[in-house]
C-alpha cells in the first residue's frame, strides 16, 4: 500500500495524485512516517500551490494527518498545511472539517512547538468562523482542555489567539456549558484582575493586552446568555472584578462600555449579583460617574443598573444614589439619551423624588416638581444650580408631564 501511495503522489495525473493524498490520510501513523522519510512531502506541497481545489484539499488533509514527530520536514509540512488551510474558501474548509481535519490540528495544539500551536489555532479559527457545526465539532474533538492549557502558559502570543478561539467557540449554544465547566471562567476573570491584584491564575511575567481583555469580557458575555451559567459567573468573583474595572478605568472607554454591559446582564438575571453590586464599596459612585461621563450606551447600561438597585430597596439606596451626585447626569440623559435611556432615567428620577407616590399618576404642578428636584440637586451638591441644569430640569419635567 505504501508503494501505491508513493507512486500515485509522484504521478503526472491529477486523479492519481489526489487519490494518493487521500490514501495517505487513511494509513497508520508508522506508515505515514515512513512515507514522509521517502519524500512524499514535496509533492503534497506542490499540490497546495496548484489551482485545483480538490487537489489542495486532499494535500492539506494529508499533510495535517502526518504523525507528530521531531523530524523537521514533517514539522514544517504540518505548519505549512495549517497555514494554507486559512486561505481556503469556506466551503473547502467545511469539507475538510467533515473529513476529520480537526483532530490533527488539536494534536498540534498539545505539542510544545509554539509555531505549530499558533498555526493550528489560526486554522481552527478559520474552520469555526461562520459555521455552528464546525464550532460544535471542534469542542467535541477536545479543543477546550487544549485551550485551557494555553491560557495558563507563559507565552502571550499563544494566550491571545486562545482567548479569541474561546470567544468564537462560546458563541455556539452547544459549547457554552462545556466551556463554563472547564475552568475557563476563573482564568478569564483573572485576566481582568491583572492590573489590580496578584492572582495566581495569571503569570506575573506576562501582560494581557487590551484586545485580549475585551475578548475575555465578550466570551463571558456569551456565556452569560445561558441562565445555567450565571451562578458560576457570580461565584467566580466576576461582579467584583467588573466593578473594580469600571471604577478604575476611563468611563468613556470601550473597556468600561463592555464591562458595564456584562454587569447589567448579570445583575438583571441574578439577585446575588444585584446585592453584591449594590453593597460593594464605591459601586454606586462608579455607576453614577458612568451615567455622567460614559458613552451613550454605557450611560444606558449604568442607569439601568442603578434602577435595579433603587427598586430592590428604595428606602436603603435612594439617599446613597443621590449623595453620589446622580441628578445632573440623570437629567442630561433624560434629554439626550436613547429612547430606552430616557425612559429609564425618567423612572429613576421618579424613584429618587422625596415623595413616596412612585407608580401613581403625577398630580403636582410643574413648578412644584421642578422645585423638588432642584432641592435634591442642592442637597447633593451644596451649591447654586446653573442655567443649563435648570433648562435640563424644565425639559425633563415637560416630558414627564406630557
Amino acid at each position: 500500500m505504501e508503494n501505491v501511495v508513493l507512486e500515485n503522489l509522484f504521478s503526472d495525473e491529477r486523479e492519481a495524485r489526489i487519490r494518493g493524498a487521500n490514501e495517505l490520510a487513511n494509513l497508520g501513523s508508522k506508515q505515514r512516517h515512513k512515507l514522509a522519510e521517502r519524500g512524499i512531502i514535496e509533492p503534497l506541497i506542490s499540490m497546495i500551490h496548484s489551482q485545483d481545489c480538490d487537489a489542495i484539499e486532499a494535500a492539506l488533509f494529508a499533510l495535517l494527518s502526518l504523525a507528530f514527530g521531531s523530524e523537521s520536514d514533517e514539522r514544517e509540512a504540518r505548519i505549512r498545511g495549517a497555514n494554507e488551510l486559512a486561505n481556503l474558501g469556506s466551503k473547502q474548509r467545511h469539507k475538510l472539517a467533515e473529513r476529520g481535519i480537526i483532530e490533527p490540528l488539536i494534536s498540534m495544539i498539545h505539542s510544545q512547538d509554539c509555531d505549530a500551536i499558533e498555526a493550528a489555532l489560526f486554522a481552527l479559527l478559520s474552520l469555526a468562523f461562520g459555521s455552528e457545526r464546525s464550532k460544535s465539532r471542534i469542542v467535541k474533538c477536545g479543543a477546550i482542555p487544549a485551550l485551557i492549557n494555553l491560557l495558563q502558559c507563559q507565552n502571550i502570543s499563544l494566550i491571545e489567539p486562545a482567548v479569541t478561539a474561546l470567544l468564537i467557540l462560546s458563541s455556539c449554544n452547544a459549547n457554552k456549558l462545556p466551556i463554563a465547566s472547564s475552568g475557563a471562567i476563573q482564568i478569564l476573570v483573572a485576566f481582568l484582575n491583572e492590573d489590580y491584584s496578584n492572582d495566581d491564575n495569571v503569570n506575573d511575567n506576562i501582560s494581557i493586552g487590551m484586545q485580549t481583555k475585551l475578548d475575555a469580557i465578550a466570551t463571558l458575555h456569551n456565556l452569560s446568555t445561558s441562565r445555567e451559567i450565571v451562578p458560576l459567573l457570580v461565584s467566580s468573583g466576576l461582579v467584583f472584578s467588573l466593578l473594580q474595572l469600571i471604577h478604575c478605568s476611563e468611563k468613556s472607554s470601550e473597556y468600561v462600555g463592555k464591562a458595564i454591559a456584562l454587569l447589567e446582564d448579570i445583575v438583571s438575571l441574578s439577585k446575588d449579583a444585584l446585592q453584591e453590586t449594590a453593597g460593594a464599596p464605591g459601586a454606586i459612585q462608579a455607576l453614577v460617574e458612568s451615567v455622567e461621563d460614559g458613552s451613550l450606551q454605557c450611560r444606558e447600561h449604568a442607569v439601568r443598573i442603578l434602577l435595579f438597585i433603587c427598586k430592590s430597596c428604595r428606602e436603603k439606596y435612594r439617599g446613597l444614589i443621590l449623595r453620589e451626585g446622580v441628578m445632573p447626569g440623570l437629567l442630561q440623559l433624560s434629554v439626550d439619551g436613547t429612547w430606552k435611556a430616557k425612559s429609564m432615567a425618567g423612572e429613576l428620577l421618579l424613584l429618587l423624588r422625596e415623595c413616596s407616590s412612585y407608580g401613581s399618576k403625577n398630580k403636582q404642578s410643574k413648578h412644584k416638581m421642578i422645585e423638588q428636584i432642584m432641592q435634591e440637586i442642592d442637597a447633593e451638591e451644596g451649591e447654586a444650580v446653573d442655567t443649563t441644569t435648570l433648562r435640563l430640569v424644565e425639559k425633563m419635567i415637560a416630558k414627564l408631564s406630557a
